[in-house]
């Protein structure tokens, strides 16, 4: 009967640590697997993130191009076809929106003019194309956005 006081590990599954520098016996004395002189040989090496031996490092080899904007605010698309999704007469906020899991919670959301609408909705977002604006005011909805439409 197995127990806890007689449970031990399957045939090959634990492997002892190899032990250096305890002599010419083990495989593993005098240099201890380090070989002979250089860098590595030492104690207290350690190579630096990208560093190629002294060959030009691949983060330098490869040429910089464009510019990233820091400031860049990243906006979620969202079309005319999905909001038709939403009952007629209601509130569209982008938290209805996270909740619908149309877009991911914390970025700006805005609305193209993909597909039809054909329901009257009061939408409340960041960002709304014109021709968006246009069609959602046509079906008998309104448009209310914390930025001016774009054209």
């Amino acid at each position: 009967m197995i127990t806890l006081g007689n449970l031990s590990p399957r045939k090959g599954s634990n492997k002892d640590r190899k032990r250096l520098g305890r002599g010419p016996g083990s495989g593993h004395g005098k240099t201890a697997g380090r070989g002979h002189k250089g860098a590595k040989s030492r104690s207290g090496y350690s190579a630096k993130p990208g560093f190629e031996g002294g060959q030009m490092p691949l983060q330098r080899r490869l040429p910089k191009r464009g510019f990233t904007n820091k400031f860049r605010k990243v906006f979620s698309i969202v079309s005319l076809s999905q909001l038709d999704s939403f009952d007629a007469g209601s509130e569209i906020t982008v938290d209805s929106l996270v909740q619908a899991k149309m877009v991911k919670a914390g970025q700006g959301v805005k609305v193209l003019a993909n597909g039809e609408i054909s329901k009257s909705l009061t939408v409340k977002v960041d960002k709304v194309s014109a021709k968006a604006k246009e069609l959602i005011e046509g079906a008998g909805g309104s448009v209310v956005t914390s930025e001016p439409v774009s054209e």
